[in-house]
C-alpha cells in the first residue's frame, strides 16, 4: 500500500489547536503524545475513529514560535477529503464560525474550498464523489454524514517539479496524473486516503520558511520495514539521497530525508498502529509516553500547557 502516511504540522497554543481540529473539523484526537525529541512539548495526532495511515495530521504545538512563511521548497497545502454534496455544509459553517476560506472553486473538476487555521495553516476541502459511502467519525460537532473522510493530498511548492516528480514515481508508488495551470498531478491508485500530491511549479519566490502555520515534514507509507529498506536503498542506489537509520516512533517506523528541492520527507510503516499502547475506544484521551520516556513523567507532565479546549473557547470569547 502506498500513499500519504500522516502529515505533521506546527502550531502555536495547544488548547487552541485541539479545539480547532476536534470541534471544528470534528476530527479525533487520536493519540496525545511528546515530541520524542523535544519531550516538553506535545505531538498530537488528529485523524479517524481508528487512526489509519492517510488520515493523520500532526501538530508540534511551539506556542512561542514565529509565523512560518510560505514559499519554495515546503508543504504549501494539506488537502482533505469530504462528501462533494457536503461542501455547502462546509461552506456555511467557515462562515458561522469565522473560519478564514476563500471562494469556492474547482481544481482538476473536483469542488475546493481553501481555508487556514487559527496559526495559518494552509488547508483545503476537497468534494469527493463517493465519499458519502466511506466510515466517517461522528463527535457529536460535524454530523457523520458531512465529516472528513481523510486527506486527499498535499501540494509541494518546487522551483522545479522534475526532481520531486521522479522520487514520487520511482520510489513513492505515485503516477502521473494530468497538469492543471502549472501544477502537476501524481496519484497512487487504490489507496482510500492520502492519494494525491500536486507540486506547483514556480519561479522567483522566497523560500519557506518554517514556523507556526508551516508544515514540518510530509510522510509517505511503507507497509513493512521489509518495504521500508526496499524504498531507501533505491534512494541511495538511483538518487543519491540518503535517508537517516529507522527511528522508533512507537506507532511507525521512520526514517527521513530531503527531496532535492529542500522538502523534508518521511518513508513511515503503517504497523504497529495507534492501538499499541492503548484500546480503540480510548485513543487519545491520555498522555501517552515510550518506554524510555517514562520514568521522566512527572517533570514532563508539569511542562506540558493545558489541552483542555474549553480554555480556548473561553479565550477566545
Amino acid at each position: 500500500m502506498t500513499g500519504i502516511h500522516h502529515v505533521t504540522a506546527i502550531a502555536g497554543r495547544a488548547d487552541r489547536n485541539v479545539d480547532f481540529y476536534t470541534r471544528l473539523l470534528g476530527l479525533r484526537l487520536v493519540k496525545r503524545t511528546v515530541n520524542f525529541d523535544d519531550p516538553t512539548t506535545w505531538h498530537l495526532y488528529f485523524g479517524d475513529e481508528e487512526g489509519q495511515p492517510g488520515t493523520i495530521l500532526t501538530f508540534f504545538p511551539w506556542e512561542h514560535a514565529a509565523a512560518g512563511r510560505r514559499g519554495i521548497g515546503e508543504t504549501s497545502e494539506t488537502a482533505f477529503r469530504v462528501p462533494a454534496a457536503s461542501m455547502g455544509y462546509w461552506l456555511h459553517r467557515f462562515v458561522e464560525k469565522g473560519v478564514a476560506h476563500d471562494a469556492p472553486a474547482r481544481r482538476f473538476d473536483a469542488p475546493v474550498l481553501r481555508f487556514t487555521d487559527p496559526d495559518g495553516t494552509s488547508l483545503a476541502l476537497v468534494g469527493v464523489a463517493g465519499a458519502e459511502n466511506e466510515p466517517a467519525w461522528d463527535n457529536g460537532d460535524v454530523p457523520a454524514e458531512h465529516a472528513v473522510r481523510g486527506f486527499h493530498g498535499v501540494t509541494l511548492m518546487l522551483e522545479q517539479a522534475a526532481p520531486a516528480a521522479a522520487i514520487l514515481t520511482g520510489v513513492l508508488g505515485f503516477a502521473e496524473a494530468g497538469s492543471e495551470e502549472g501544477v502537476h498531478r501524481f496519484q497512487s491508485e487504490g489507496v482510500p486516503f492520502g492519494g494525491v500530491v500536486d507540486i506547483h511549479e514556480v519561479g522567483g519566490f522566497l523560500p519557506g520558511r518554517s514556523g507556526k502555520g508551516s508544515v514540518h515534514h510530509i510522510a509517505f507509507r511503507a507497509a513493512d520495514d521489509a518495504a521500508q529498506t526496499a524504498m531507501a536503498r533505491k534512494l541511495a542506489d538511483e538518487f543519491r539521497l540518503w535517508p537517516t537509520e529507522q527511528k522508533d516512533r512507537q506507532y511507525f517506523r521512520s526514517v527521513y530525508f530531503r527531496e532535492p528541492g529542500g522538502v523534508l520527507l518521511e518513508i513511515a510503516t503503517d504497523r504497529p498502529g495507534f492501538a499499541v499502547d492503548e484500546p480503540l475506544a480510548a485513543l487519545g484521551s491520555t498522555l501517552k509516553l515510550p518506554p524510555f520516556l517514562e520514568p521522566r513523567r512527572p517533570g514532563i507532565e508539569a511542562a506540558l500547557s493545558p489541552l483542555e479546549p474549553e480554555a480556548a473557547v473561553a479565550d477566545a470569547t
